[in-house]
């Protein structure tokens, strides 16, 4: 008996090295390949690190399931106590699998759960690894986010990877109401147009693709002006550019700063005008 579980031993130490060193030279490979192409290919090492983990587990109950029956009976008055100490690391597993047969987002994609926003980087058994991203700014914070698979059943997810080359970015510019902003409205909608007629051709056909997908109705990309006041009868121009995620926040400073221009011109022009003197 002795010598059988010797065996089993060695057998079962052989095949985890031997798999898990496949693992290792399949991932190297994969990631050499994926980087001399220049393409993204994190999805599908995720997907081989699962598939040999799996494998692994398979190995192990089949040589050492007539031990783990023997043991599962001898501790069959436990079993209820065993499942409420581990149900978290239940769940999560089942989470797991809710994950890889729904599919609601691949390594790569932005998503946001709950308050967390970031990029998938990784997926296991137990958690996702989000590397997380500034909703505001669309920039990495450098913060990584483990999320146990469990809450991704039971919390909304929303897949954000359209975010990730364009983006509706929407920003506020407020100010008193001594200036008229419709006198340069249509001047300030012709300066932000010009700062996006560099990448507008790449935008329209974008903003279609992601019409005929979601089959709703998106802004842009021309640039949408709004004006409201605010609580305290300040004036409030609201201003909507579908642009390239990365220079969404440049465009909102260079058209604040074109805004910011004009406004001023019309308040010194008005300023003129009321310090002439009356013949």
């Amino acid at each position: 008996m002795a010598l059988f579980l010797d065996h089993k031993i060695v057998i079962t130490v052989a095949s985890v090295f031997s798999i898990f060193v496949v693992k290792t030279v399949l991932v190297k490979w994969v990631r050499s390949f994926a980087k001399s192409k220049g393409k993204d290919k994190r999805d599908f090492v995720n997907n081989i690190k699962n598939f040999l983990n799996f494998i692994i587990l398979v190995v192990l109950l089949g040589l050492w399931a007539g031990e783990l029956q023997n043991f599962a009976l001898s501790i069959a008055a436990f079993s209820v106590a065993i499942v409420l100490a581990t149900r978290e690391f239940i769940q999560c597993v089942i989470g797991f699998f809710y994950l890889i047969s729904t599919r609601p987002f691949r390594i790569g994609d932005w998503i946001q759960v709950e308050n967390a926003v970031g990029e998938v980087a990784a997926t296991d058994w137990i958690k996702s690894t989000l590397l997380e991203v500034d909703p505001h700014t669309y920039e990495y914070t450098g913060q990584t986010l483990f999320i146990p698979n469990n809450k991704l059943i039971t919390l909304p997810i929303k897949n954000l990877n359209f975010h990730k080359r364009y983006v509706s970015h929407r920003f506020e510019i407020a100010r008193d109401h001594s200036v008229n902003v419709h006198a340069f409205l249509d001047q300030l909608y012709d300066t932000a147009l010009g700062y996006c007629e560099d990448f507008y051709d790449v935008a329209v056909r974008y903003n279609q693709m992601l019409e005929r997908r979601l089959e709703v109705h998106i802004a842009g990309p021309e640039p949408l002006l709004e004006v409201k006041t605010n609580d305290i009868g300040g004036t409030v121009v609201t201003i909507t550019i579908f642009c390239p995620t990365e220079r969404a926040i440049e465009l909102e400073q260079k058209i604040t700063k074109a805004f910011m221009q004009m406004w001023y011109e019309k308040f010194a022009a008005q300023m003129t005008t009321q310090d002439k003197p009356i013949n």
